[in-house]
């Protein structure tokens, strides 16, 4: 009878939770060095690919999807009439020590809906943690979703036992929040990030004192962006994020479209889910933002605010830039290799490293694993080259998307799958 308790708890707080996607665990390195359960060490644990392209899995579940707010986008929310139900914390452990052992996860997500007031759901989900750690010696990956309006005490605890912590922003804008969710405030998502970004750096400052400081955080915070729910533009979204990673040191921001899930006026009607390509689009943005050096007002301004559906973001920009180009594979620095599509980071250190030795021509850069099909006409080497002079931005445009045959437009999506 308790299985079957246990069971039906678990399908509806598990499905509840799919639609938290900022779950990503890089950059944990919680060692298992005292014989208990579980490692983090390297590449950390969540539902997602590991660099070799090996699924990690984690227990993802809500505490609980009872909520005393009525978000209009939270299917969670107080006047949704669906199943409730709750998880005690001495629960949420034993599922999490089992499942481990069976080798079913390695790692733990946890949210929750907020029930009777912020720091009473926050402590409960502080103490699950707190029993992983404490009670069972469980090593393993922990992510815990902070709960906006908690107090400063709790979040710094929470970092002593959790290896991320997000605090999901929800909305891009404040103006959004206030219109899908007048009940919060928009500083109550704000303290705990800079909570956690000044705890964090403290204790980085102490460990280089104090070996034996405790870890708080060791993978960062990270937080998640609801789009389409409102009319932000792509600029409005990626200023916010680029924002949040400057300010608060997030190691990633999430988009998650938004799936309808209740009529309501001030949002899409039902059956007008945010197209996925859109999602991809902002995660490839995003992409270049932090690892390309590009910034927002290059890909995303007052002319452009939204981005091109059809091509990825960094051949968008080029399009809009072909004074910048031709560019010399033989001459030109990393910074500005970055900017050509068809150019990945490895493709570039290879480029680069192989150069030193002799110069490059398009057989050189099609072994190296250049997406030529696209760099051609934005690039110049050591041989005859594709004649591009008479070529304007949408006839280039119209002829990688005729013969790349739309295989590109997923190449940034799935490098973010395989690194998250």
């Amino acid at each position: 009878m308790q299985f079957e308790r246990i069971k039906q708890k678990l399908n509806i707080l598990a499905d509840a939770a799919k639609y938290d996607v900022s779950c990503s665990s890089s950059g944990s390195k919680r060692t298992n060095t005292n014989k208990g359960l579980g490692d983090s060490s390297g590449m950390g644990i969540c539902h997602s690919y590991s660099e070799d392209g090996r699924c990690i899995s984690l227990l993802k579940v809500l505490l609980t999807n009872y909520c005393i707010f009525d978000c209009a986008y939270c299917v969670s929310r107080r006047s949704n009439d669906i199943e409730r139900a709750a998880f005690k914390i001495q629960e949420i452990v034993d599922l999490t020590i089992n499942f481990y052992r069976r080798n079913y996860i390695e790692g733990l997500f946890l949210s929750s809906g907020i029930f009777k007031s912020p720091d009473y759901t926050m402590e409960r989900l502080v103490s699950v943690a707190k029993k992983l750690r404490t009670e069972e010696n469980f090593n393993g990956y922990i992510h815990l979703k902070s709960i906006p309006g908690a107090s400063e005490e709790l979040m710094k605890e929470a970092g002593l036992y959790a290896d991320r912590i997000s605090v999901n922003i929800e909305v891009p804008t404040v103006s959004g929040l206030k219109l899908l969710a007048p009940e919060k405030k928009h500083e109550d998502f704000i303290k705990p990030m800079q909570k956690i970004r000044n705890e964090i750096l403290r204790y980085q400052e102490e460990k280089k004192i104090i070996k034996s400081t405790p870890k708080y955080a060791p993978a960062g915070q990270s937080t998640q962006m609801i789009i389409g729910a409102t009319g932000e533009t792509d600029k409005d979204i990626m200023y916010s994020a680029d924002y949040y990673y400057k300010k608060y040191g997030m190691k990633r921001v999430y988009y998650s479209g938004y799936v309808p899930v209740a009529e309501d006026k001030r949002l899409p009607p039902m059956g007008s889910s945010v197209p996925m390509l859109r999602e991809n689009r902002l995660y490839q943005t995003d992409w270049l933002l932090r690892f390309y050096g590009f910034r927002v007002a290059e890909l995303l301004n007052k002319n452009h605010p939204n981005l091109d559906i059809d091509v990825d973001p960094k051949l968008g920009w080029a399009l809009r830039n072909l004074s910048y180009f031709p560019v010399d594979i033989n001459r030109a620095d990393k910074i500005v290799l970055a900017r050509v599509p068809g150019l990945g980071i490895q493709s570039i250190h290879k480029i680069i490293s192989a150069r030193r030795f002799r110069k490059l021509n398009w057989e050189h850069l099609k072994k190296i694993g250049v997406a030529l099909n696209r760099a051609k006409y934005f690039i110049v080497c050591d041989t005859q080259g594709w004649k591009h002079q008479d070529l304007d931005a949408s006839k280039i445009k119209g002829l990688i998307l005729q013969n790349s045959s739309g295989k590109f437009r997923d190449k940034f999506s799935t490098q973010l799958r395989l690194f998250n």
